[in-house]
Protein backbone atom coordinates (compact mmCIF):
# COMPACT_ATOMS: atom_id res chain seq x y z
CA UNK A 1 0.00 0.00 0.00
CA UNK A 2 1.64 3.57 -0.72
CA UNK A 3 1.16 5.84 1.84
CA UNK A 4 3.11 8.93 0.89
CA UNK A 5 1.72 11.51 -1.26
CA UNK A 6 5.48 11.69 -2.77
CA UNK A 7 6.16 10.98 -6.29
CA UNK A 8 9.42 10.39 -8.71
CA UNK A 9 8.26 13.24 -11.51
CA UNK A 10 7.15 10.93 -14.47
CA UNK A 11 8.14 11.42 -18.17
CA UNK A 12 4.46 10.60 -19.22
CA UNK A 13 3.52 11.67 -22.87
CA UNK A 14 -0.41 9.96 -22.60
CA UNK A 15 -2.86 11.48 -25.03
CA UNK A 16 -5.51 11.41 -22.12
CA UNK A 17 -6.32 10.79 -19.34
CA UNK A 18 -3.10 13.05 -18.93
CA UNK A 19 -0.34 14.03 -16.74
CA UNK A 20 -1.31 16.80 -14.00
CA UNK A 21 0.82 18.67 -11.85
CA UNK A 22 2.21 16.51 -8.52
CA UNK A 23 1.79 20.00 -6.38
CA UNK A 24 -1.97 19.64 -7.77
CA UNK A 25 -2.89 15.95 -7.30
CA UNK A 26 -1.37 16.13 -3.59
CA UNK A 27 -3.57 19.19 -2.45
CA UNK A 28 -6.48 17.50 -4.35
CA UNK A 29 -5.92 14.14 -2.39
CA UNK A 30 -5.88 16.20 1.26
CA UNK A 31 -9.11 17.12 -0.22
CA UNK A 32 -10.13 14.65 -0.91
CA UNK A 33 -9.97 13.11 3.08
CA UNK A 34 -10.65 16.55 4.66
CA UNK A 35 -11.51 19.67 2.76
CA UNK A 36 -10.96 22.89 4.37
CA UNK A 37 -10.39 21.42 7.67
CA UNK A 38 -14.47 20.72 7.75
CA UNK A 39 -14.15 16.54 8.56
CA UNK A 40 -14.92 15.69 5.42
CA UNK A 41 -13.67 14.74 1.83
CA UNK A 42 -14.70 16.99 -1.11
CA UNK A 43 -16.15 14.27 -2.58
CA UNK A 44 -18.57 13.42 0.13
CA UNK A 45 -20.09 17.14 0.71
CA UNK A 46 -23.34 17.47 -1.14
CA UNK A 47 -23.02 19.40 -4.50
CA UNK A 48 -26.00 22.36 -3.42
CA UNK A 49 -23.83 23.08 -0.26
CA UNK A 50 -22.05 26.50 -0.19
CA UNK A 51 -18.45 24.62 -0.36
CA UNK A 52 -19.20 22.89 -2.98
CA UNK A 53 -20.95 26.14 -5.01
CA UNK A 54 -17.43 28.15 -3.67
CA UNK A 55 -15.53 25.40 -5.99
CA UNK A 56 -17.96 25.94 -8.98
CA UNK A 57 -17.96 29.63 -8.79
CA UNK A 58 -13.71 29.84 -7.96
CA UNK A 59 -13.82 27.64 -11.37
CA UNK A 60 -15.21 29.99 -13.46
CA UNK A 61 -13.66 33.21 -12.02
CA UNK A 62 -10.53 31.65 -12.52
CA UNK A 63 -11.68 30.64 -16.26
CA UNK A 64 -12.50 34.69 -16.60
CA UNK A 65 -8.86 35.51 -15.30
CA UNK A 66 -7.25 33.10 -17.82
CA UNK A 67 -9.33 33.49 -21.12
CA UNK A 68 -10.53 36.94 -20.44
CA UNK A 69 -13.83 35.82 -21.16
CA UNK A 70 -16.51 38.61 -21.34
CA UNK A 71 -18.99 38.27 -18.90
CA UNK A 72 -22.15 40.47 -20.20
CA UNK A 73 -22.42 38.40 -23.21
CA UNK A 74 -20.72 34.44 -22.77
CA UNK A 75 -21.90 31.95 -20.05
CA UNK A 76 -19.55 29.10 -18.71
CA UNK A 77 -21.02 26.08 -17.35
CA UNK A 78 -19.93 22.76 -16.45
CA UNK A 79 -21.45 18.75 -17.43
CA UNK A 80 -20.77 15.31 -16.78
CA UNK A 81 -19.20 13.20 -19.24
CA UNK A 82 -16.30 14.13 -22.04
CA UNK A 83 -16.30 15.26 -25.62
CA UNK A 84 -18.32 12.53 -26.68
CA UNK A 85 -20.93 13.86 -24.48
CA UNK A 86 -20.41 17.11 -25.46
CA UNK A 87 -20.67 16.61 -29.19
CA UNK A 88 -24.12 14.67 -28.91
CA UNK A 89 -25.27 17.47 -26.59
CA UNK A 90 -24.19 20.52 -28.70
CA UNK A 91 -26.22 19.20 -31.53
CA UNK A 92 -29.67 19.15 -29.62
CA UNK A 93 -29.14 22.00 -27.57
CA UNK A 94 -28.23 24.77 -30.78
CA UNK A 95 -30.82 23.16 -32.83
CA UNK A 96 -33.54 23.76 -30.79
CA UNK A 97 -32.32 27.10 -29.73
CA UNK A 98 -31.57 27.89 -33.70
CA UNK A 99 -35.78 27.35 -33.78
CA UNK A 100 -35.95 29.33 -30.70
CA UNK A 101 -34.27 32.50 -32.92
CA UNK A 102 -35.31 31.72 -36.43
CA UNK A 103 -38.86 29.98 -36.00
CA UNK A 104 -37.47 27.03 -37.88
CA UNK A 105 -35.22 24.57 -38.41
CA UNK A 106 -31.83 24.69 -39.64
CA UNK A 107 -28.70 22.89 -40.93
CA UNK A 108 -25.50 22.03 -38.53
CA UNK A 109 -21.87 22.60 -40.41
CA UNK A 110 -19.28 20.47 -40.24
CA UNK A 111 -15.26 21.16 -40.75
CA UNK A 112 -13.75 17.46 -40.87
CA UNK A 113 -10.14 17.95 -39.84
CA UNK A 114 -9.60 14.29 -38.12
CA UNK A 115 -11.57 11.29 -36.44
CA UNK A 116 -13.37 13.44 -33.53
CA UNK A 117 -14.42 16.44 -35.46
CA UNK A 118 -15.90 13.08 -38.23
CA UNK A 119 -17.15 11.73 -35.09
CA UNK A 120 -18.96 14.53 -34.27
CA UNK A 121 -20.83 14.91 -37.72
CA UNK A 122 -21.72 11.25 -37.85
CA UNK A 123 -23.03 11.51 -34.26
CA UNK A 124 -25.07 15.03 -35.41
CA UNK A 125 -26.34 12.55 -38.32
CA UNK A 126 -27.38 9.44 -35.83
CA UNK A 127 -29.25 11.92 -33.74
CA UNK A 128 -31.16 13.34 -37.17
CA UNK A 129 -29.61 16.83 -37.19
CA UNK A 130 -29.80 18.37 -40.70
CA UNK A 131 -25.83 18.28 -41.50
CA UNK A 132 -23.71 19.59 -44.34
CA UNK A 133 -19.74 19.28 -44.56
CA UNK A 134 -18.26 22.35 -45.14
CA UNK A 135 -14.34 21.11 -45.75
CA UNK A 136 -13.26 17.62 -45.34
CA UNK A 137 -9.35 17.78 -45.06
CA UNK A 138 -9.40 13.77 -46.68
CA UNK A 139 -10.32 14.99 -49.38
CA UNK A 140 -7.89 17.43 -49.39
CA UNK A 141 -5.25 15.25 -50.42
CA UNK A 142 -7.19 13.68 -53.37
CA UNK A 143 -10.53 11.91 -53.67
CA UNK A 144 -9.73 8.76 -53.30
CA UNK A 145 -7.81 9.86 -49.18
CA UNK A 146 -9.30 8.82 -46.36
CA UNK A 147 -6.29 9.78 -44.24
CA UNK A 148 -5.83 13.40 -42.43
CA UNK A 149 -2.48 15.34 -41.74
CA UNK A 150 -3.84 18.69 -43.10
CA UNK A 151 -6.12 21.49 -43.36
CA UNK A 152 -7.76 22.51 -46.17
CA UNK A 153 -7.50 26.02 -47.57
CA UNK A 154 -10.54 28.05 -46.16
CA UNK A 155 -10.76 29.53 -50.12
CA UNK A 156 -11.83 26.08 -51.07
CA UNK A 157 -14.51 25.66 -48.24
CA UNK A 158 -17.64 25.88 -49.33
CA UNK A 159 -19.21 28.89 -49.98
CA UNK A 160 -22.85 28.22 -50.50
CA UNK A 161 -23.73 28.56 -46.20
CA UNK A 162 -25.94 30.44 -45.20
CA UNK A 163 -26.66 32.37 -41.93
CA UNK A 164 -30.02 32.31 -42.52
CA UNK A 165 -30.58 28.50 -42.06
CA UNK A 166 -27.19 27.65 -40.37
CA UNK A 167 -27.45 26.86 -37.12
CA UNK A 168 -23.91 26.59 -35.90
CA UNK A 169 -20.56 25.44 -37.74
CA UNK A 170 -18.76 22.82 -35.77
CA UNK A 171 -14.87 21.82 -35.79
CA UNK A 172 -12.55 20.61 -33.95
CA UNK A 173 -9.02 23.05 -33.00
CA UNK A 174 -6.92 20.12 -32.28
CA UNK A 175 -7.33 16.43 -33.67
CA UNK A 176 -5.62 14.14 -31.11
CA UNK A 177 -5.52 11.45 -32.75
CA UNK A 178 -4.32 12.87 -36.56
CA UNK A 179 -1.71 15.43 -34.65
CA UNK A 180 -3.53 18.49 -37.01
CA UNK A 181 -4.17 21.78 -34.92
CA UNK A 182 -5.29 25.23 -36.49
CA UNK A 183 -3.15 27.89 -35.94
CA UNK A 184 -6.16 31.03 -36.16
CA UNK A 185 -9.55 31.31 -36.39
CA UNK A 186 -10.55 30.51 -39.71
CA UNK A 187 -14.21 31.42 -39.83
CA UNK A 188 -14.28 34.84 -40.98
CA UNK A 189 -15.98 34.00 -43.88
CA UNK A 190 -18.87 33.05 -42.15
CA UNK A 191 -19.28 35.97 -40.51
CA UNK A 192 -23.02 35.67 -38.35
CA UNK A 193 -22.98 32.29 -37.70
CA UNK A 194 -22.31 30.53 -34.49
CA UNK A 195 -18.76 28.97 -34.65
CA UNK A 196 -18.37 26.19 -32.25
CA UNK A 197 -14.97 24.46 -31.32
CA UNK A 198 -14.04 20.99 -29.49
CA UNK A 199 -10.79 22.27 -27.60
CA UNK A 200 -10.52 19.13 -25.15
CA UNK A 201 -6.77 18.27 -26.13
CA UNK A 202 -5.64 22.10 -26.97
CA UNK A 203 -7.75 24.26 -23.96
CA UNK A 204 -5.57 26.83 -21.87
CA UNK A 205 -2.65 25.79 -23.82
CA UNK A 206 -2.71 28.68 -25.59
CA UNK A 207 -4.96 32.51 -25.49
CA UNK A 208 -7.87 32.53 -27.58
CA UNK A 209 -10.20 35.31 -29.00
CA UNK A 210 -13.12 34.56 -26.82
CA UNK A 211 -15.68 36.74 -28.26
CA UNK A 212 -15.26 35.30 -31.81
CA UNK A 213 -16.95 31.75 -30.55
CA UNK A 214 -20.41 30.89 -30.00
CA UNK A 215 -19.76 27.50 -28.11
CA UNK A 216 -16.37 26.41 -26.87
CA UNK A 217 -16.11 22.56 -25.52
CA UNK A 218 -13.66 21.17 -23.61
CA UNK A 219 -13.45 17.80 -21.84
CA UNK A 220 -11.42 18.31 -18.98
CA UNK A 221 -9.13 14.81 -19.09
CA UNK A 222 -6.72 16.12 -21.84
CA UNK A 223 -5.16 19.42 -20.32
CA UNK A 224 -6.99 20.22 -16.81
CA UNK A 225 -8.21 17.55 -15.39
CA UNK A 226 -9.28 14.05 -14.69
CA UNK A 227 -12.35 12.48 -16.93
CA UNK A 228 -15.63 12.90 -15.74
CA UNK A 229 -16.34 16.61 -16.51
CA UNK A 230 -16.45 19.14 -19.57
CA UNK A 231 -16.25 23.16 -19.38
CA UNK A 232 -18.52 24.36 -21.73
CA UNK A 233 -18.71 28.52 -22.28
CA UNK A 234 -21.54 29.76 -24.75
CA UNK A 235 -22.84 32.66 -25.78
CA UNK A 236 -25.79 33.90 -23.99
CA UNK A 237 -27.83 34.54 -26.97
CA UNK A 238 -27.31 30.69 -27.61
CA UNK A 239 -29.01 29.18 -24.42
CA UNK A 240 -32.75 29.99 -24.83
CA UNK A 241 -34.77 27.04 -26.28
CA UNK A 242 -38.68 26.84 -27.02
CA UNK A 243 -40.36 25.59 -23.51
CA UNK A 244 -43.22 23.25 -25.54
CA UNK A 245 -41.19 20.30 -26.69
CA UNK A 246 -44.18 19.48 -29.18
CA UNK A 247 -42.36 22.26 -31.47
CA UNK A 248 -38.74 20.54 -31.27
CA UNK A 249 -40.53 17.37 -32.48
CA UNK A 250 -42.62 18.85 -35.12
CA UNK A 251 -39.41 20.64 -36.69
CA UNK A 252 -37.43 16.84 -36.57
CA UNK A 253 -35.14 18.17 -33.91
CA UNK A 254 -34.15 15.75 -31.20
CA UNK A 255 -34.94 16.76 -27.44
CA UNK A 256 -31.96 16.64 -25.14
CA UNK A 257 -31.62 14.67 -21.93
CA UNK A 258 -32.99 16.80 -18.95
CA UNK A 259 -29.30 16.37 -17.42
CA UNK A 260 -27.77 17.87 -20.83
CA UNK A 261 -30.21 20.92 -21.39
CA UNK A 262 -28.32 23.72 -21.42
CA UNK A 263 -30.64 26.15 -20.15
CA UNK A 264 -31.29 23.72 -17.00
CA UNK A 265 -27.57 23.21 -16.26
CA UNK A 266 -26.85 27.06 -16.41
CA UNK A 267 -30.11 27.96 -14.15
CA UNK A 268 -28.90 25.85 -11.71
CA UNK A 269 -24.99 27.05 -11.88
CA UNK A 270 -23.76 23.46 -13.20
CA UNK A 271 -25.51 21.60 -10.10
CA UNK A 272 -29.02 20.47 -11.62
CA UNK A 273 -27.54 16.96 -11.43
CA UNK A 274 -25.14 15.55 -8.90
CA UNK A 275 -21.66 17.21 -10.23
CA UNK A 276 -18.65 15.22 -9.81
CA UNK A 277 -17.46 18.06 -6.92
CA UNK A 278 -14.02 16.24 -6.67
CA UNK A 279 -13.49 16.79 -10.84
CA UNK A 280 -14.23 19.89 -10.89
CA UNK A 281 -11.80 20.36 -7.74
CA UNK A 282 -9.26 18.94 -9.50
CA UNK A 283 -9.95 21.39 -11.65
CA UNK A 284 -10.13 24.42 -10.17
CA UNK A 285 -6.30 23.40 -8.72
CA UNK A 286 -5.48 23.05 -12.00
CA UNK A 287 -6.55 26.59 -13.38
CA UNK A 288 -5.14 28.16 -9.80
CA UNK A 289 -1.79 26.56 -10.81
CA UNK A 290 -1.87 27.55 -14.32
CA UNK A 291 -2.63 31.39 -12.38
CA UNK A 292 0.01 31.25 -9.64
CA UNK A 293 2.76 28.69 -10.73
CA UNK A 294 3.34 29.15 -14.56
CA UNK A 295 2.06 33.06 -14.96
CA UNK A 296 -0.69 33.06 -16.64
CA UNK A 297 -1.62 31.46 -20.41
CA UNK A 298 0.71 33.34 -22.48
CA UNK A 299 3.63 32.22 -20.19
CA UNK A 300 2.46 28.74 -20.69
CA UNK A 301 1.52 29.46 -24.82
CA UNK A 302 4.90 30.25 -25.28
CA UNK A 303 6.59 27.36 -23.08
CA UNK A 304 4.94 25.10 -25.20
CA UNK A 305 5.53 26.35 -28.19
CA UNK A 306 8.97 25.91 -27.41
CA UNK A 307 8.59 22.15 -26.33
CA UNK A 308 6.89 21.38 -29.39
CA UNK A 309 9.17 23.53 -31.74
CA UNK A 310 12.28 21.22 -30.12
CA UNK A 311 10.53 17.75 -30.46
CA UNK A 312 9.49 18.36 -34.19
CA UNK A 313 13.00 20.02 -34.71
CA UNK A 314 14.51 17.07 -33.37
CA UNK A 315 12.66 14.77 -35.50
CA UNK A 316 13.21 16.77 -38.98
CA UNK A 317 16.58 15.71 -38.49
CA UNK A 318 16.09 12.12 -39.07
CA UNK A 319 13.52 11.74 -42.14
CA UNK A 320 14.98 8.34 -42.79
CA UNK A 321 14.11 7.44 -39.81
CA UNK A 322 11.09 9.48 -38.68
CA UNK A 323 8.15 10.32 -40.87
CA UNK A 324 5.75 13.33 -39.82
CA UNK A 325 2.05 12.97 -41.76
CA UNK A 326 1.32 15.83 -40.68
CA UNK A 327 1.92 18.92 -42.87
CA UNK A 328 4.49 21.58 -41.17
CA UNK A 329 2.43 24.67 -41.46
CA UNK A 330 -0.78 22.58 -39.67
CA UNK A 331 1.13 20.55 -37.25
CA UNK A 332 -0.78 20.31 -33.26
CA UNK A 333 1.76 21.25 -30.56
CA UNK A 334 -0.32 19.25 -28.31
CA UNK A 335 -0.06 15.67 -29.83
CA UNK A 336 2.88 14.94 -31.79
CA UNK A 337 2.39 11.94 -34.41
CA UNK A 338 5.22 10.00 -36.11
CA UNK A 339 5.90 6.82 -37.16
CA UNK A 340 9.33 4.86 -37.54
CA UNK A 341 10.85 3.33 -40.72
CA UNK A 342 10.26 -0.67 -40.00
CA UNK A 343 7.11 -0.61 -39.07
CA UNK A 344 5.86 -2.21 -36.21
CA UNK A 345 8.52 -3.89 -35.05
CA UNK A 346 10.78 -0.60 -34.90
CA UNK A 347 8.34 1.04 -32.81
CA UNK A 348 8.17 -1.60 -30.35
CA UNK A 349 12.22 -1.38 -30.14
CA UNK A 350 11.37 2.46 -29.49
CA UNK A 351 8.37 2.17 -26.66
CA UNK A 352 10.75 -0.77 -24.89
CA UNK A 353 14.19 1.52 -25.27
CA UNK A 354 12.36 4.84 -24.43
CA UNK A 355 11.15 2.94 -21.02
CA UNK A 356 14.20 1.07 -20.15
CA UNK A 357 16.93 4.48 -20.26
CA UNK A 358 14.91 7.39 -19.34
CA UNK A 359 11.36 5.93 -17.99
CA UNK A 360 9.60 7.76 -20.71
CA UNK A 361 6.20 6.38 -21.23
CA UNK A 362 2.46 6.85 -23.01
CA UNK A 363 4.26 7.41 -26.60
CA UNK A 364 2.38 4.66 -28.38
CA UNK A 365 0.08 6.36 -31.32
CA UNK A 366 -3.63 5.63 -31.23
CA UNK A 367 -4.76 2.19 -32.33
CA UNK A 368 -6.58 3.43 -35.31
CA UNK A 369 -3.43 4.83 -36.87
CA UNK A 370 -0.68 3.31 -35.06
CA UNK A 371 2.57 5.06 -34.94
CA UNK A 372 3.97 7.20 -32.19
CA UNK A 373 1.90 10.24 -30.17
CA UNK A 374 3.84 12.47 -27.89
CA UNK A 375 1.44 14.26 -26.17
CA UNK A 376 2.85 17.41 -24.73
CA UNK A 377 0.09 18.99 -22.45
CA UNK A 378 0.56 22.14 -20.08
CA UNK A 379 1.96 19.63 -17.20
CA UNK A 380 4.76 17.97 -19.40
CA UNK A 381 7.82 19.65 -18.55
CA UNK A 382 11.02 20.53 -20.40
CA UNK A 383 12.69 18.04 -18.52
CA UNK A 384 10.79 15.17 -20.06
CA UNK A 385 10.69 16.92 -23.60
CA UNK A 386 14.35 17.04 -23.32
CA UNK A 387 15.20 13.78 -22.19
CA UNK A 388 12.64 12.50 -25.33
CA UNK A 389 14.57 14.29 -27.84
CA UNK A 390 18.03 12.85 -26.08
CA UNK A 391 16.85 9.48 -27.19
CA UNK A 392 15.24 10.28 -30.17
CA UNK A 393 18.93 11.82 -31.40
CA UNK A 394 20.40 8.21 -29.52
CA UNK A 395 17.71 6.13 -31.47
CA UNK A 396 18.79 7.46 -34.53
CA UNK A 397 22.00 6.90 -34.95
CA UNK A 398 21.71 3.41 -33.85
CA UNK A 399 19.32 2.71 -36.19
Amino acid sequence: MVNSLEREEPHYFGAGPALLPTAVLQQAAYDLLNYQGSGLGIGEISHRSKPATDVINQSKARLVQLLDIPEDTHEIFFMQGGGTTGFSSIASNLMANFLNRKGKSGKAGYVITGSWSQKSYEEANRLGVDTEIIANAANARGSNSTKFGTIPNVDSWSNNVSKDDTAYIYYCDNETVHGVEFQEFPFEKYEGIPIVADMSSNFLSKQIPISKYGLIMAGAQKNVGIAGLTIYIIRKDLIPQPSDHKLLIENGIPITPIAFHYPSVIKNNSAYNTIPIFTLQVINLVLENLITVKGGLQAQEDLNRKKAEKLYSVLDKYPEIFNLPVEKSVRSKMNVVFTISGGEIKEGIFLKEAEKRYKLTGLKGHRSVGGMRASLYNAVDTTSVDLLCKFIEEFAKEN
